[in-house]
């Protein structure tokens, strides 16, 4: 389908910083910049942290959340939101009452939990918040099999039967579409199903044997929302998303970046 809009679509990264340029911020904006997107940032939690794991986290009052996010709406025209990393409770609701003010066409949640070295980046208390506060206003929302359980408090899909199941369980809370994402599964490949008002649409994908994936949720979730505005079908977008995650990954042996799990090549196309 022919964009709707000419121009270069704007979209709004709203998450955590990581320090060692793999995940969070710093890899929206890549993903964002890559798939032709101009980036903004709202910054929810700075991180220490390297492929080998997270050391430190500090999060901002909510109100300076609340003043980054209204110095942007009111100035740059948003096409598009990714919101990742939210820390606590007090976030997520800042973050829920600019959206509600500010209306932006398009919000893909990634719903953050754990770092790859399974450290915490989201209070327990503040899933409750994510869930009640965030989803409503949820185009996408893009959970792993873990966070799809804890929002909706059940054990962990271990079949592509019950990633659907759960995945119209999370669409009945309000989100409008969601994008269950398959990578945890004892499977060969990577599949992933995205549950739409209209069904339920398996989006296979190989599963690399590279160690490289520090970010991939972070990626595919802004790869999204870059391509949303480009595209105005979100089975397209998540698609074309996919497809550029998996060449992010095969291609992350071109980087020498450290000794841990190491980033994907968001730039693979170019350099």
């Amino acid at each position: 389908m022919a964009t709707s809009n000419p121009t270069i679509p704007n979209a709004l990264t709203i998450a955590g910083s990581d320090s060692g340029g793999g995940a969070g911020i710093q890899a929206d904006l890549k993903a964002f910049s890559a798939l032709g997107a101009y980036g903004a940032s709202v910054i929810t939690a700075l991180t220490a942290q390297n492929t080998r794991g997270v050391t430190a986290v500090h999060a901002p009052e909510p109100s300076f959340v609340t003043a980054q996010l209204d110095a942007v709406f009111d100035d740059i025209r948003i096409d598009a939101v990714k919101i990742g990393m939210l820390a606590n409770a007090g976030i997520v609701r800042a973050v829920a009452d600019a959206l509600r003010r500010h209306q932006p066409r398009h919000v893909v949640l990634d719903t953050v939990m754990l770092s790859k070295s399974n450290h915490a980046l989201l209070a327990p208390e503040a899933v409750a918040a994510l869930r009640d506060e965030l989803l409503p206003f949820a185009t996408l929302v893009t959970p792993n099999l873990p966070e799809a359980a804890a929002l909706l408090g059940t054990q962990t899909a271990d079949d592509e039967d019950e990633m659907v199941r759960q995945g119209k369980a999370l669409r009945e809370l309000g989100a409008k579409a969601v994008l269950m994402k398959g990578g945890h599964l004892a499977s060969q490949d990577s599949p992933d199903w995205l549950i739409e008002a209209n069904g339920a649409l398996r989006l296979g994908g190989p599963r690399v044997p590279l160690k490289n994936t520090h970010g991939t949720g972070c990626t595919l979730s802004s790869a999204i929302a870059a391509l949303i505005p480009q595209t105005d079908d979100l089975a397209s977008a998540t698609a074309k998303a996919k497809r550029y995650l998996t060449g992010a990954i095969e291609a992350s042996a071109r980087l020498d970046v450290s000794s841990g799990v190491g980033p994907v090549h968001h730039f693979f196309r170019w350099w």
